[in-house]
């Protein structure tokens, strides 16, 4: 499938340069290798530069509130299961705003895929330090430096029991659309953190940094084995990049009592609105 399929026409308003750019693209390859049709994928985002990346793909989207994108996803992949469903997000938006659904989201595996654009700052308010930044992280907010130690999003997805978890790079674009390909079609919840540069806010962690400090997972890396994958993910410099850990196992929907005897999606199933007045006149 060509993924021009996914364009859509007009201007995008991120920096030139910016590390959204690469994911977009490499994003709308994954998916035309996987050769998903716009109208069975749904893209659900909240605020923020990275969250904008719905408005440039040709699909179904939710464009929510500040931090709140899980949830919806959530609840559109358990209503229609036969959808693609990918979760978009800076950091900021999902590791602070959204932290608590982030844990719980991991806690349940829904069958989607979450998407973390990382690049240590929150680029559409202009440069304050996010959730992911490293202490001594000068910023207009932060004059003194970033005191508290950055939040590890790989080593707490593992330790409640995420079912994928990976970090890629953005200037890697070969290892990017492999592991996106990989989390996309994974049957179960999905992280994939991205790092990527903020050109006008962050520069510091250029790509020139990221090429410096990362290193991909070695060879004999077992994917199956959570304790190793967790050690791996608690290095920080060089940072591992690659799929840290995937299993298969069920998916939030299916524990869900809709499903337990009848899979046909909630969204299609008919209504009798007789059920729901006799079931509300047993408690007038």
């Amino acid at each position: 499938m060509d993924p021009r399929i996914y364009d859509v026409p007009g201007d995008n308003s991120w920096c030139p340069g910016c590390g959204n750019f690469p994911i977009l693209e490499a994003l709308k390859r994954a998916l035309a290798e996987l050769e998903t049709d716009p109208k069975d994928l749904v893209l659900v985002s909240g605020i923020g530069q990275a969250a904008k990346t719905p408005h440039y793909f040709r699909s179904h989207f939710f464009n929510g509130l500040h931090g709140r994108a899980l949830p919806v996803a959530t609840a559109i992949q358990a209503a229609n299961p036969g959808l693609r469903v990918l979760c978009i997000g800076g950091d900021g938006d999902m590791y602070g705003e959204g932290g608590n659904h982030f844990l719980h989201a991991v806690r349940r595996n829904p069958r989607l895929t979450h998407l973390v654009h990382n690049n240590m700052v929150y680029g559409l308010t202009k440069g304050q330090a996010s959730p992911t930044s490293p202490v001594g992280f000068v910023t207009p907010i932060q004059v003194e430096g970033v005191q508290a130690e950055p939040f590890n999003p790989l080593a707490v997805a593992l330790s409640l029991g995420a079912s994928f978890v990976a970090r890629v790079f953005c200037g890697d674009g070969e290892m990017m659309n492999r592991v996106l390909v990989e989390a996309i079609r994974h049957e179960g919840y999905a992280l994939v953190d991205l790092l990527q540069p903020c050109v006008s806010f962050n520069r510091i962690h250029t790509y020139r940094w990221f090429r410096e400090h990362t290193v991909p997972l070695p060879e004999d890396h077992d994917p199956s084995d959570r304790k190793q994958a967790l050690l791996r993910a608690l290095e920080t410099d060089p940072c591992p990049v690659g799929i840290f850990y995937r299993e298969t196992r069920r998916v939030f929907h299916r524990t869900l009592a809709p499903y337990e005897e009848n899979e046909e999606p909630l969204h299609a199933r008919r209504r009798d609105p007789g059920k729901l007045r006799a079931f509300l006149e047993r408690y007038r």
